[in-house]
């Protein structure tokens, strides 16, 4: 039986991790689950899979969810000491599947104690990319992509000589404004930027989507999951979220992964690496789709993929900067205090203040220099939104 820690279980990610536990109990041993505000969900999880701990990630929820669990011999924890202090419990495999730069630590300290992680946070990657290496070699346990793209590059590569790479193309939907134009992007709402035309995901990273916020930090992510330059990393665009990436090698072949757009074949083929399990997804019918169609990402109405770019080349903390300073700027947005594209604009102020005019090139990866320069993004974005808005 394969023991599992599930972070963020009552976000999408975590009830797909569910579903697939759900369909095979005898197979798996739930023994973590955190969640956030939404405790009906995380109680009924709880209730359903008997895990040793549950944890609330707000201190303010802790009482209510300690007396809905009265009785039933499972420890609840919250905040942020709580989850990274369950992360600690050993056990096989792990998801990562909270969102923002909170992810970080406990997927560092559940690869510390043994699990291999099953990374759904992109932002670990992008912040602290050689940290979460050097975790996982040290401790000898996988590091397994779960963004639908960076599972499909893994895929492609197994097997594969990693020095016959020579370009890696990411796919993107283009999000809820991939047919709109400039102007109408400009005045859109966060309403209108939650809704996405193919996946069924949370509010943040659906607005990710739909400035691509999301896809630059996936970019950023190919290149510390796979160790490759800036060069060898492309975006396109391709609405029916069906090819999800391709590898091409230096003999001119390229390799895709296509499947439908459902988080489970990612999150399953994770769950049961390095084997291949039956999963209950949808199997394509290649002449009912008909077609792919694929075409050039809009660098003007995306400056937030140009962005990643920028970061690529910056190296050092840039990716930890850039994924906090985003952070902020996508609550400013939600809190409808600045506008769609001024995200990006955001972004790329903190980038320069921080590192194009200093040139800070600091590059000792402990845990304490990432969440430092996290907390700098953090502020200069405050800073820079009050300033210009």
């Amino acid at each position: 039986m394969k023991h599992l820690s599930i972070f963020g279980a009552t976000g999408s990610i975590g009830q797909s991790t569910l579903d697939l536990v759900r369909r095979n109990k005898e197979l798996y041993s739930v023994e973590v689950l955190t969640g956030g505000r939404n405790l009906d969900r995380l109680v009924d999880n709880a209730l359903e899979f008997r895990p040793k701990i549950v944890v609330t990630a707000y201190e303010d929820t802790y009482q209510e969810l300690k007396e809905r669990l009265s009785g039933t011999g499972i420890e609840v924890g919250s905040g942020v000491n709580g989850i990274n202090d369950s992360a600690s419990l050993p056990v096989d495999w792990a998801m990562s599947a909270i969102v923002g730069a909170a992810g970080l630590e406990p997927g560092l300290r559940a690869m510390q104690s043994g699990a291999d992680l099953a990374l759904a946070n992109k932002e670990s990657m992008v912040a602290a990319g050689p940290l979460m290496r050097q975790t996982s070699f040290e401790n000898d346990v996988a590091l397994l992509p779960v963004d639908s793209e960076h599972s499909a590059v893994f895929q492609a590569l197994i097997g594969e000589d990693r020095k016959a790479i020579e370009r890696v193309i990411l796919t993107a939907s283009g999000g809820a404004f991939r047919d709109w134009s400039l102007a109408e992007i400009t005045a859109a709402t966060p309403e209108q930027a939650a809704t996405h035309p193919n996946w069924d995901m949370g509010q943040r990273i659906t607005i990710d989507s739909a400035s691509m916020f999301n896809k630059a930090l996936e970019v950023i992510e190919a290149k510390e999951l796979f160790n490759l330059s800036a060069s060898q990393i492309e975006v396109v665009v391709h609405p029916q979220s069906m090819l999800h990436a391709l590898v091409g090698f230096q003999d001119g072949g390229l390799m895709a992964h296509i499947g439908p757009a459902d988080m489970r074949h990612a999150i399953g083929f994770a769950l049961n690496y390095p084997n291949r399990s039956y999963l209950p997804v949808e199997r394509l019918d290649l002449v009912k789709i008909g077609r792919f169609d694929f075409s050039a990402p809009d660098l003007v109405k995306y400056p937030a993929l140009r962005l990643a770019y920028d970061v690529l080349e910056l190296g050092g903390f840039s990716g930890a900067v850039y994924n906090s300073a985003k952070e902020i700027a996508l609550d400013a947005f939600i809190a409808q205090r600045i506008g769609f594209l001024d995200m990006a604009k955001v972004v790329e102020a903190v980038l320069e203040r921080v590192f194009i005019k200093s040139m800070s090139k600091e590059n000792i990866f402990c845990l304490e220099n990432v969440l430092n320069m996290d907390h700098t993004g953090r502020i200069y974005a405050k800073e820079e939104i009050e300033k210009k808005f």
